[in-house]
């Protein structure tokens, strides 16, 4: 076996998969997008797809849109001088928020288990719909709402 100077593993799967060239080229410029169009400008903006050249870039809003729109051969510009695919840019309008942001987290509500005759009266309404499908989705989806003992009044 041949043994030549290490790979990197985006180059390797290139070679195996040629599809995946923009979407790397997309993923590098992701990483380097504040440096390479400015803090104001990143805060606004997300480099979406690059298909045939051209750079889609999402923008949150009018004002900038209209603005980058206006600065597109600049931008333009400083982007083909480290990435050389993008031959052109083009803007719209979407939500900008980064890949990188962690999702909220929500707090999973505890709920009291439900009692036998909890049961017994889910299974009575879902039993009135005819299709097996849907009701056992109405089934699942009462054990979900349905209000804890204590909030009916009944003692447990």
């Amino acid at each position: 076996m041949k043994s030549g100077p290490p790979r990197a593993v985006g180059e390797l799967l290139v070679g195996a998969l040629p599809q995946l060239a923009d979407r790397l080229v997309v993923q590098r410029m992701r990483r380097r997008w504040a440096t390479l169009v400015g803090a104001d400008v990143a805060r606004r903006t997300r480099p979406e797809a690059l298909v045939n050249g051209s750079l889609t870039v999402v923008v949150d809003n009018s004002p900038w849109l209209h603005e980058l729109t206006l600065r597109a051969a600049e931008l333009t510009e400083r982007l083909r001088a480290e990435f050389p695919s993008v031959q052109t840019l083009r803007f719209t309008l979407g939500a900008a928020a980064t890949e990188d942001a962690a999702p909220e987290a929500r707090p999973v509500p505890h709920r009291p288990r439900l009692t036998d005759d909890d049961s017994r009266a889910i299974d009575a309404a879902a039993a009135a719909i005819p299709d097996p499908t849907l009701a056992a989705s109405a089934r699942r989806l009462l054990a979900r709402a349905w209000p804890p003992s204590a909030a009916r009044g009944i003692e447990r």
